[in-house]
């Protein structure tokens, strides 16, 4: 018996049992991509003046409380659109000092423009751009991070279409549909700001100490009263510019309140441990308004110091709420609303139909190839069979152990592997007889064919495993499902037609009288 062919067939048994234990039952352990499957596919377009929107008014905002830190005096400060705000009133013997501040404070951002004692900022055209790329960019990494969560598998989030605003998002296999959108839609824009007056239940008696106006720095912010079980909208009178924003989050998490009812915890960063710590100190018995998409959630009185990293957010939450509003703030606001474009819904029943036409086809392509390799190799054709066979099995059970979904464009993969296999045992058995010509016996024509074609299918096949990575890495959707089949099936294809094959050649000689000279059928 040839050495070490006991080793080499339990080996085969080992890795073929493992394959087929990842796949079983493969209704459980096959993941089906969004065309086989069914599920939701969704465009959106990422509003992207939302950003810019903000990015000025932010800049507007510190800039003024910059101006007030200096002891600068300015008669005011206002947003005229998306790309410009002015600053009014530069008292002449600040005009240097003011200068200096606005090239520190806004020189890499805003082009300035001065006409009197009016100071006009704008955006840079560069800086615009960058920052609706940026917006776009945010969106589909906030996207992706709150769909995976919500445990679906393989979702796929990109940029679509050519505006540079649009963003496709296919979810395979979500059930609850409207869920979903609710999830991936809410901006959940998290802001703890000082509290200057309130709650009052009308916006018109919270001002009326102010002249009926808020005042500069100032802005109104309705909420509820505070009260357990009490949902009666009142108003607050806030700081404009907030002391905690959610950018300043490391984690959320649903828990319970003293009550025990629903709420959500939330850990704060170095960065926001610092910033809470100096609000609390500066601010002992001033309210704390907790605001979540601009409704205070709750305004609690601040009794001392804070310096602990978590804090807690209560309300009227269901569990569900809850858990929803954690899973928003864990992954992050988004920078822009988003405006659905387009929506389908891809039904099972048409995934049933392309999985069986797929099986069907890829039985169909090793039927014909081994009636083929029969014909042609005689009962050598049955070692192709065999090693194409085990393949297809191996590279499944890849698959299926790993995670990967399994798509329409996959299934396209499987037959192509169907191809590739059938390729390197030609190439092999090609090489045997041209062997066996030289009046070799099977043995020695067996080593020699495989020892000398092993090159050639390494060669072949590292170069494709590099063309699958490259088409993984920059493809997306169906591009990436083709190229995962591709990889295992490559990866598998190597150990079947080599080591199988031979195996089997090795195998079928062993099992023959010592000393026989017959020459295999080939």
């Amino acid at each position: 018996m040839y050495k070490n062919l006991q080793w080499k067939l339990l080996v085969i048994a080992a890795v073929t049992g493992l394959a087929v234990w990842s796949f079983t039952p493969p209704s459980k352990k096959v993941k089906l991509g969004l065309d086989l499957k069914g599920g939701v596919q969704m465009v959106y377009r990422v509003e992207t003046d939302d950003a810019i929107r903000i990015e000025t008014e932010t800049a507007s905002e510190q800039f003024h409380e910059a101006l007030k830190t200096d002891n600068i005096t300015v008669g005011g400060v206002k947003v005229n659109g998306l790309l410009e705000f002015q600053v009014e009133g530069v008292p002449p013997a600040s005009e240097q000092q003011f200068r200096q501040l606005a090239q520190t404070q806004l020189g890499q951002s805003f082009d300035r423009d001065s006409n009197g004692t009016t100071h006009t900022f704008r955006m840079k055209p560069n800086i615009a751009v960058q920052r609706r790329t940026e917006a776009v960019q945010q969106a589909i990494q906030t996207i992706d991070r709150r769909v995976n969560e919500l445990g679906v598998s393989e979702p796929i989030v990109a940029p679509y279409g050519t505006t540079n605003d649009q963003i496709i998002v296919q979810l395979p296999g979500v059930q609850d549909v409207n869920h979903a959108k609710s999830i991936i839609k809410n901006t959940a824009i998290l802001e703890i700001k000082l509290v200057e007056s309130g709650p009052m239940s009308d916006e018109q008696t919270l001002l009326s100490s102010h002249g009926g106006k808020a005042p500069e720095g100032m802005e109104v912010v309705p909420g509820t009263s505070g009260a357990r079980g009490d949902t009666t909208r009142v108003f607050y009178l806030v700081k404009r510019v907030a002391a905690i924003t959610g950018r300043d989050l490391r984690n959320a998490k649903p828990t319970l309140d003293e009550y025990n009812t629903p709420a959500v915890s939330f850990t704060l960063n170095n960065e926001g441990v610092t910033k809470f710590t100096r609000v609390t100190g500066d601010n002992v018995g001033r309210q704390l308004a907790i605001i979540l998409d601009g409704l205070v959630q709750s305004a609690p009185v601040i009794e001392s110091r804070i310096s602990q990293a978590e804090a807690r957010i209560t309300g009227t939450f269901t569990q569900q709420e809850a858990a929803d509003l954690s899973l928003i703030l864990r992954s992050g606001a988004l920078p822009a609303s988003l405006t659905v474009l387009a929506e389908s819904t891809v039904g099972p029943s048409l995934g049933e139909e392309s999985v069986r036409a797929g099986v069907m086809a890829s039985l169909v392509g090793l039927g014909l190839v081994t009636i083929f390799m029969l014909f042609y190799y005689k009962l050598a054709g049955i070692n192709a069979f065999v090693s194409v066979s085990l393949n297809l099995v191996i590279l499944l059970g890849f698959m299926a152990y790993l995670g990967a979904v399994m798509t329409l464009p996959g299934i396209a993969g499987f037959i192509l592997t169907i191809g590739m296999g059938v390729d390197s045992n030609v190439l092999i058995f090609e090489r045997i007889r041209e062997e066996m010509a030289t009046k070799k016996g099977a043995k020695q024509a067996i080593a020699a064919g495989f020892d000398r074609v092993l090159v050639t299918i390494v060669d072949t096949h590292v170069s494709s495993l590099i063309a699958a990575a490259f088409l993984f890495q920059f493809g997306t959707g169906p591009i990436r499902g083709f190229a995962t089949t591709l990889f295992f099936g490559l990866a598998s294809n190597v150990f079947t037609a080599v080591f199988v094959s031979r195996t089997m050649f090795e195998f079928i000689l062993s099992r023959r009288s010592a000393g026989s000279t017959q020459q295999i059928s080939i």
